[in-house]
């Protein structure tokens, strides 16, 4: 596919049968998150890479399933990487306060 965009419907080529899918997030142009009704699971989502993507017209029949989870699950978070303090507001890097001192009895 030339270009994903978040809520697409999607067709994922290389698994047989096919699966249909709905877009749920992109977060590098080499991977996409695909909400995919897995037939022992249930809705799900994977991680797919956009060429294995094609663009569908048709509704199917696990659409509102995937519509569902899509819309229970909280929208990824970005700008912070795992370990930093960046989104947290009013600390200069400090997660803990001052452990007590003792007096040197």
């Amino acid at each position: 596919m030339e270009s994903v965009d978040i809520g697409d419907l999607v067709s994922i080529g290389g698994v047989v049968p096919a699966l249909d899918g709905l877009v749920f997030d992109t977060p590098s142009r080499s991977k996409v998150v695909v909400a995919v009704v897995d037939p022992a699971r249930g809705p799900v989502f994977r991680t797919i890479h956009p060429e294995k993507l094609t663009a569908r017209e048709k509704e199917g029949p696990h659409d509102a399933a995937l519509r569902s989870l899509v819309r229970r699950t909280p929208a990824p978070s970005r700008g912070a990487t795992r370990g930093s303090s960046a989104g947290r507001k009013g600390s200069a890097g400090f997660s803990r306060g001052a452990a007590h001192r003792p007096t040197g009895k």
